[in-house]
């Protein structure tokens, strides 16, 4: 398994048996189930035994007491893409950020440039928009963001061509 997509930290321990607090940080609570498999920053393959919702609470497989599952803390957990997307479900108008990164960004037939990075913040997520080379002659800024609002901003998402056409964001960027 490759280590891409970063979900969740492993914290303290908890009782005896090698229980260990998770924080995920995935909006994919879902994917932490009887039997799912992560790599972790140490490469260190897991498999969960055990998960509890409520107490965010994990038990992997081979660390069944206190002393095994303590050489885990403070790790990171990591899944593959494709992993992620086999146990994930999607709303309509919801990507995967790692399906964005990368999507080059039009309005009205003109390249704004391509998603270089998603930005999470309280109230919205945010493309990071690396400029198109042919609007750096125009003085404009190198980078810029776009709210992820549907609508608003993004109109349309085609994960399969990479585009992403937007409405308002030739404005946001003259006045980055």
């Amino acid at each position: 398994m490759k280590k891409e997509i970063f979900v969740a930290k492993i914290g303290k321990s908890i009782g005896l048996k090698g229980h260990l607090k998770l924080h995920i940080s995935s909006d994919f609570p879902e994917q932490f189930k009887k039997g799912s498999t992560f790599i972790t920053n140490k490469n260190i393959l897991l498999s969960i035994k055990e998960f509890n919702k409520t107490q965010q609470s994990v038990l992997f497989d081979n660390y069944d007491d206190i002393n095994q599952s303590k050489i885990l803390i403070n790790q990171e957990l990591y899944v593959d893409a494709q992993n992620t997307k086999d146990n994930c479900t999607l709303n309509k108008d919801q990507f995967f950020w790692f399906d964005i990164a990368n999507c080059i960004v039009v309005e009205n037939n003109m390249i704004l440039g391509k998603v270089k990075e998603v930005h999470r913040y309280p109230l919205n997520d945010y493309l990071e928009i690396t400029t198109n080379i042919d609007l750096l002659d125009k003085n404009l800024p190198k980078t810029f963001l776009i709210p992820y609002v549907m609508n608003d901003y993004i109109l349309q998402v085609d994960i399969k061509n990479k585009h992403i056409t937007t409405n308002n964001c030739l404005d946001i960027l003259y006045n980055s």
